[in-house]
């Protein structure tokens, strides 16, 4: 078969398998994903070597790609905890009844078909399959180049838990092609197999995604992620928050890219701020560059996402100036503020627009292990469907059931 014929094949197998799934119980799909997860297990030494073939040709983001033995576990742990979480489908959401006798209730409901692209992340390729097994939906999964072998390897491991838990293992397909032709087939919806493409890496692809795709898209471009210090700030807090927002992973979409600071709490607070940065470039504003030496920031650096060393730091006069920053610079990822004032955390809460917003804690908890999820398949921007981590729960729709006694409409 040529490419463009495996490709709707693999369509067909994911929808049949999606109808499969709906209609299995939690307890079946549950014991699915923790066959997955033996499996990764069982694997740990092959998953390893495929990722040391990509880690050999690799020249960018080492860090998001590399896989050793404790992180395979890690991977397989992360599987368990999508398994013991609630299922979302058949859940009710609400219910009432109308003058009628008409009973109507709203009831989640797989999704159906899921197309996930991304870079980079071979993790992805198992968090991606659990939420998605979790949910009720089949997944068509399609890793980066860069990616491939360990996808693969991490692929295998997956089908074979499938199986061996009795579950369709066309649930969770790979297209195990580099071929970027793959990725405008998987865009064009496959003759309408596929219901929701989420793209998960950087900016060029998930603009492309969103500029090509003719099916719904899930997806965040970037995360230019705020983390504001009140003139209310504790500054051990302070300290310890923003050298943790920025400097734990750098290359992650909830690092800190830029932070605000009082105007009445920088001269105090900044310099120990500062030293706590080490091994940062930081590049402030000229407010900023008068309190501690620093590279002059330029406009474009308010809405840069560096995933890389690197803090932009403005002096704001107060909290009004800060969160028009952030509505104008930000990404409506994640932003955070630091204070001891109650009324001004809400304020903040309240006023910022962004699909996660943090009071007192690190811009790095922008993670759906972190929420409770277990996992998740990505940060939601938008506004539309979900929001923020998006797991099983986001990953369903819902629809109504209409319970009768005869009621005909007049």
């Amino acid at each position: 078969m040529s490419m463009g014929e495996q490709l709707l094949q693999l369509g067909q197998q994911a929808r049949e398998a999606a109808n499969q799934l709906r209609i299995l119980s939690a307890d079946t799909r549950s014991e699915g994903i923790r066959a997955m997860a033996r499996k990764v297990r069982d694997s740990v030494a092959e998953i390893v070597t495929a990722n040391e073939e990509d880690m050999g040709a690799a020249t960018q983001n080492l860090d998001r790609l590399m896989l050793n033995e404790a992180r395979v576990f890690a991977i397989a742990d992360a599987l368990d905890e999508v398994a013991a979480l609630p299922d979302p489908v058949g859940a009710e959401m609400s219910r009432w009844q109308r003058p009628n006798g008409l009973d109507i209730a709203r009831v989640r409901t797989p999704i159906g078909v899921i197309g996930m692209i991304y870079e980079s992340r071979p993790n992805v390729t198992a968090d991606a399959a659990a939420i998605c097994i979790r949910s009720g939906n089949a997944v068509i999964l399609r890793s980066g180049s860069d990616a491939l072998n360990s996808s693969l390897a991490i692929h295998r491991a997956l089908q074979a838990g499938l199986a061996e838990a009795g579950l369709p293992i066309h649930a969770v397909q790979l297209v195990d092609t580099p071929d970027r032709a793959a990725v405008s087939a998987l865009l064009g919806g496959l003759n309408g197999s596929v219901d929701l493409v989420i793209p998960r890496g950087g900016k060029g692809l998930v603009q492309r995604v969103q500029d090509d795709a003719k099916v719904p898209v899930l997806s965040h471009l970037e995360g230019v992620c705020h983390t504001y210090v009140h003139k209310a700030a504790d500054p051990e807090k302070a300290v310890s928050i923003v050298r943790n927002a920025k400097m734990r992973r750098v290359g992650i979409c909830g690092a800190t890219e830029c932070l605000l600071i009082d105007v009445d709490i920088a001269p105090s607070l900044l310099p120990g701020i500062a030293a706590a940065l080490e091994g940062c470039e930081l590049r402030g504003d000229d407010r900023a560059r008068a309190i501690v030496g620093m590279n002059s920031a330029t406009e474009e650096d308010w809405g840069k996402e560096y995933l890389a060393p690197i803090l932009a730091i403005r002096v704001v006069d107060g909290l009004e100036q800060a969160i028009d920053h952030i509505a104008t610079y930000g990404t409506a990822h994640t932003e955070a503020i630091i204070t001891e004032d109650a009324a001004t955390a809400e304020t903040f809460l309240n006023e910022v627009d962004s699909a996660i917003v943090i009071w007192n804690a690190s811009t790095q908890f922008a993670d759906g292990g972190e929420f409770g999820f277990g996992a998740e398949i990505g940060i939601a921007t938008g506004k539309m469907h979900a929001r923020g981590p998006v797991g099983p729960e986001q990953l369903t729709s819902f629809h109504y059931l209409v319970r009768g006694d005869g009621q005909v409409r007049p």
